[in-house]
């Protein structure tokens, strides 16, 4: 991860986060753990347990309990009583900033542990659902401190959705079932970055791609993008492999359990396990087979087989390894610098959602760029002129 090293280096003689508390919901394995070294490194206590149950690396965790200055409460298969315990354990240190990818942070905060709102400077958060609660919050006057979007700038969507979700995604499903995706007939639910990012994937590897869409402006997207665009109720017949990647909740739902080919594959690439309907199978199946990633309903003489119970595909299966790290370098980098700009700027700050400064986004792109051995060309004054001219040229 050369650019969070850059950054770790800067961090470590300028100390931004000296005598700061940063309290971190994120899914605990070796990319976090850089993110997480770099803020230590950086003068932070900082205080981490995970974002999903099934996401969290064991031997990752342990790792981070030796890291001076890092307090991991993480531990893969919590449940639901140990995860909300470990969210309040890190709560319990009063942090000055949080690290969220889900909002689970800033929701207890907001709800059950009101009183840390005097201690909190501000926020970053990571994920598409998070970013949605959050501006949700932010309608209704109820977030009461400033947090960065991180998930909304350039350098996360391009990136970390369209090539960390639609490759780590893919990988965990072809690792988990050995299925073969060629000539596969594969239904994605939406078609936002992380969704466009799977079609075009799963379309280089030979599959056969559906779209569904509740956005008339992305269907049509995903219509010129090449790929059939129908309702889901229309998908459901036919499709042999069902990704959702929309942030919403029942998107596929007990009519469509019912219409599903025998051996379909429901898969979920969104944050939290509502996407798929996994609770009304679990109470109107015919028998269920349960192995190490895999539930396999029986529906009358059918079988649907759900990977991950539902979960994050691409971290919650059992060799689920997230994002490439060339991706998290880049979001990671994008997270510590925010993290910076709040410790250095958050109380000034409004109460609300806030974009990543276009400085951060295009500082790491240069970064990597470098990394990379690449280099790019700039604007001549003359170019600079035209460019900020309303008449130059007419």
């Amino acid at each position: 991860m050369p650019v969070l090293s850059q950054i770790r280096e800067e961090f470590t003689r300028s100390q931004p986060f000296k005598g700061m508390r940063i309290g971190m919901a994120l899914h605990v394995e070796a990319k976090t753990a850089n993110l997480v070294a770099t803020l230590a490194a950086g003068g932070a206590q900082v205080y981490i347990t995970g974002c999903n149950p099934l996401s969290t690396q064991d031997d990752v965790a342990v790792a981070l309990g030796r890291v001076p200055n890092v307090q991991c409460y993480a531990k893969r298969g919590a449940s639901v009583e140990e995860y909300y315990g470990a969210i309040h354990k890190v709560l319990d240190a009063r942090p000055m900033i949080t690290i969220d990818d889900g909002m689970d942070l800033i929701h207890l905060v907001h709800t059950k542990r009101q009183e840390l709102l005097e201690t909190i400077i501000g926020g970053c958060e990571e994920t598409t659902t998070g970013i949605h609660r959050l501006r949700a919050m932010a309608r209704e006057g109820a977030l009461k401190f400033p947090v960065i979007a991180v998930n909304d700038t350039p350098m996360k969507h391009f990136f970390d959705n369209v090539h960390g979700t639609g490759e780590s995604a893919l990988t965990a499903i072809m690792v988990t079932t050995n299925v073969l995706i060629a000539g596969k007939l594969v239904v994605v639910a939406g078609y936002g970055f992380c969704g466009r990012g799977l079609a075009r994937k799963l379309h280089g590897l030979g599959a056969r791609v559906i779209v569904t869409e509740i956005d008339p402006r992305r269907a049509l997207e995903a219509y010129m993008d090449g790929f059939t665009v129908m309702p889901m109720d229309a998908a459901a017949p036919i499709g042999e492999i069902f990704i959702t990647t929309t942030g919403n909740t029942h998107i596929i739902v007990d009519r469509d359990f019912r219409a599903r080919r025998d051996g379909a594959i429901l898969a979920n690439a969104g944050h939290f396990n509502v996407e798929i309907d996994v609770e009304w199978l679990g109470q109107h199946n015919d028998g269920v087979t349960r192995r190490d990633g895999i539930d396999s309903f029986r529906i009358g003489n059918k079988t649907i087989h759900v990977l991950a119970d539902g979960r994050l595909v691409n971290l919650a299966t059992p060799k689920g390894m997230g994002h490439p790290v060339e991706v998290m370098d880049l979001s990671f980098a994008v997270q510590a610098l925010s993290a910076r700009h709040i410790a250095l700027h958050g109380k000034t700050m409004a109460a609300g959602v806030h974009d990543v400064p276009p400085e951060i986004d295009e500082q790491v792109a240069r970064m990597k760029l470098g990394a990379l051995g690449l280099s790019i060309d700039s604007l001549t004054p003359g170019q600079r002129t035209y460019m900020a001219s309303w008449d130059t040229g007419t």
